[in-house]
């Protein structure tokens, strides 16, 4: 494993703060810096040993350190990036941990986007608060990046290997997409569990309860109901025009099932719980980034020295599925044609991401490790 680029700084220091704390010490960083308002979450991170360093304020935190990464409410983020971005060191990665994204990129100018690196680790708890913090959180879980076309290779590339020291598997995407598909497998599923636990809990058939007559498939559908109310309402605003058309689509859907329910109509009926049936077997089947078994290969792009050319191959890997075991950045001269070395696991994949990355233009060459 690579040395931690650091010193690394946390700005919010709650369940992900704290987690994001205790896995970087524990993969080697050797200098965590916390700031929080709450100044008894930085004492308690402390204790557990999530931080080295307690800091009094943003500018402090920030002021001598290579990364840094916001962990404050999704409604802050914004905000707390921009102030962050106006003190930290200009060769300083600023990135973030919140789940929706083109609401933080587009309240930063063209030269903020060069040192932000949005991203949003899925994973995280029902407890919140640092109190609940555990170093193996972020460990096996995907962490999307959402680099844009202004951000500096140099800088994706340090966090990049940040997050890596976690046991997270970084994934570059879209800012857009990402905020579409988490529409759509993580926010919209939220509020269906918080609406089936509203109906169920205002229904009272002949007097009797429908919660306490409940089983576990109405338990097992509504698990993240009521999930940090607060938070919640950050999320779903932020990302709204994704989360709406989310729920239109989910609509004509029902309205699909209530018509062929209506109709008497079994074919549909059971062509729909069968393709229900066949896409749960696909969200089950391993969906681990690569065989660890696998041969590693090494693809080797030229780059010419222009903004965005980093963030475009690894944005098209991430929309692939192609996971990036490694990656090294080896500069050229000016105006000149660079390195950007990736590593994949596997003949087949390799094969793919060099497809990938003639398609956008770039020469590149693959082979075995």
């Amino acid at each position: 494993m690579r040395p931690i680029p650091g010193p690394i700084a946390i700005v919010g220091i709650g369940l992900m703060g704290g987690s994001l704390g205790l896995a970087l010490r524990a993969a080697g960083a050797e200098q965590v810096v916390g700031f929080d308002p709450n100044s008894e979450a930085l004492a308690q991170a402390r204790e557990l040993g999530a931080i080295t360093q307690i800091a009094g304020s943003v500018a402090e935190a920030v002021r001598d350190v290579a990364c840094v990464f916001v962990a404050a409410p999704l409604g802050l983020v914004a905000q707390v990036a921009r102030e962050v971005l106006a003190v930290a060191p200009r060769d300083c990665v600023v990135s973030d941990l919140g789940s929706a994204k083109r609401v933080v990129i587009d309240a930063l100018s063209a030269g903020e986007r060069a040192r932000f690196i949005g991203g949003h680790p899925v994973c995280g708890g029902e407890v919140s608060g640092v109190a609940a913090a555990r170093e193996d959180l972020y460990r096996g879980a995907t962490w999307f990046l959402t680099p844009t076309v202004e951000a500096r290779p140099d800088l994706y590339e340090r966090v990049y290997a940040v997050i890596s020291a976690t046991g997270a598997h970084p994934a570059a995407i879209d800012a857009e997409v990402h905020d579409r598909l988490m529409a759509l497998v993580s926010h919209l599923p939220h509020v269906l569990a918080a609406a089936l636990i509203h109906q169920a809990a205002a229904t009272t058939p002949g007097g009797r309860e429908a919660l306490r007559s409940a089983g576990p498939s109405f338990d097992d559908l509504t698990r993240v109901a009521g999930a940090n109310p607060p938070m919640w309402a950050d999320i779903l605003i932020a990302n709204r025009d994704a989360v709406v058309a989310a729920m239109h689509d989910y609509r004509a859907r029902l309205a699909w099932v209530e018509q062929a329910i209506i109709d008497g109509d079994h074919e549909r009926l059971v062509e729909f719980v069968a393709g229900a049936a066949a896409g749960r077997r696909r969200l089950r089947a391993d969906r681990g980034p690569d065989d660890p078994m696998a041969e590693p290969w090494e693809i080797v792009v030229g780059i010419p020295d222009r903004p965005g050319a980093v963030s475009e191959i690894t944005t098209a890997l991430g929309h692939g599925h192609i996971n990036i075991a490694d990656l090294v950045l080896r500069p050229g001269p000016p105006g000149g044609v660079g390195e950007f070395v990736v590593r994949v696991a596997g003949g087949a994949v390799a094969t793919a991401a060099v497809e990938r990355i003639a398609a956008l233009g770039f020469h590149a060459d693959a082979s075995p490790v």
